[in-house]
């Protein structure tokens, strides 16, 4: 697991969503190399343990590393959320302490308080990502004068993933928490959508929403925040192959993975099926 030689740029998500983040960083970014990897066949990851999630992503990052990339970003709020910090921490240094591993979570809190006036910012996420509290963690460490409010909606991620977000039936789970979330603290007017699926649900979401409140999806923020840290670490930079390709990679049926991923992407794609285990 030492190869020299430049690699592509990892992206990694538990399914789908993340291809929204691959999406925003491709277009900023098209001249790179991309792996991308979802481990849908033990998705979702929003309601697993800590030590699951953490096993989980840590597999697929020495699956990356094993296919020469050197750069991986966690394209997964859940594994940004329960893993990051470990595998960062502790498991990098004994892997290959030249080798980095990315989230998605600190690029869209760096940037909050320029975006929200009454200081007080909403984050609806999977049960795994409130649950950790990530996002008021990471935001109070930067801005400690914001109110940071939470909540967890565990039916999003289905209905987009039974293409059902844009059906009346979505409406009322999406009001629902949108209503529990406002009540919790009316003065809320920044709200992050902290899972890579809930951009598809930015139509519903803004029928419920009060004129003036601002919706932040985290595909922009992880893209520019990437290309920064390459243009300051020119040493990763060049460890990044550049042959504008991208080859995508599931541990389900890739049948299926190829025809849910057109949500995510207008387009069509051929996917590999692998399987993750402890390298």
């Amino acid at each position: 697991m030492q190869p020299t030689a430049a690699g592509a740029i990892g992206v990694f998500d538990s399914g789908y969503g993340g291809l929204t983040i691959l999406s925003s960083i491709k277009a900023l970014m098209p001249e790179y190399d991309y792996l991308y990897l979802g481990d849908n066949a033990r998705a979702p990851y929003g309601s697993r343990s800590f030590e699951s999630v953490y096993r989980f992503t840590l597999q697929a990052v020495e699956w990356f590393f094993s296919r020469g990339c050197h750069l991986v970003v966690l394209a997964c709020n859940t594994a940004s959320a329960k893993a990051l910090r470990t595998i960062q921490q502790r498991d990098l240094p004994v892997i290959d302490p030249e080798r980095r591993v990315l989230g998605v979570i600190r690029p869209t809190t760096e940037r909050i308080a320029a975006l929200t006036t009454t200081g007080h910012v909403g984050v609806l996420g999977t049960e795994g990502t409130i649950q950790s509290r990530s996002y008021e963690i990471e935001i109070n460490k930067l801005h400690p004068q914001l109110k940071v409010t939470g909540e967890a909606c565990p039916m999003w991620v289905p209905l987009v993933e039974n293409r059902e977000h844009d059906k009346p039936g979505a409406d009322y789970f999406v009001r629902q928490h949108l209503e529990q979330l406002l009540t919790g603290d009316p003065q809320i007017d920044t709200i992050i959508l902290g899972c890579t699926h809930y951009p598809l649900l930015l139509d519903k979401i803004g029928q419920y929403l009060p004129a003036g409140i601002r919706i932040l999806t985290q595909g922009n923020y992880v893209s520019e925040s990437l290309k920064d840290y390459l243009r300051r670490h020119p040493e990763m930079d060049a460890k990044c192959t550049k042959g504008g390709t991208v080859c995508y990679y599931t541990t389900d049926a890739p049948d299926k993975f190829n025809r849910l991923a057109s949500l995510f992407l207008h387009e069509e794609i051929a996917a590999q099926q692998i399987k993750l285990e402890r390298l």
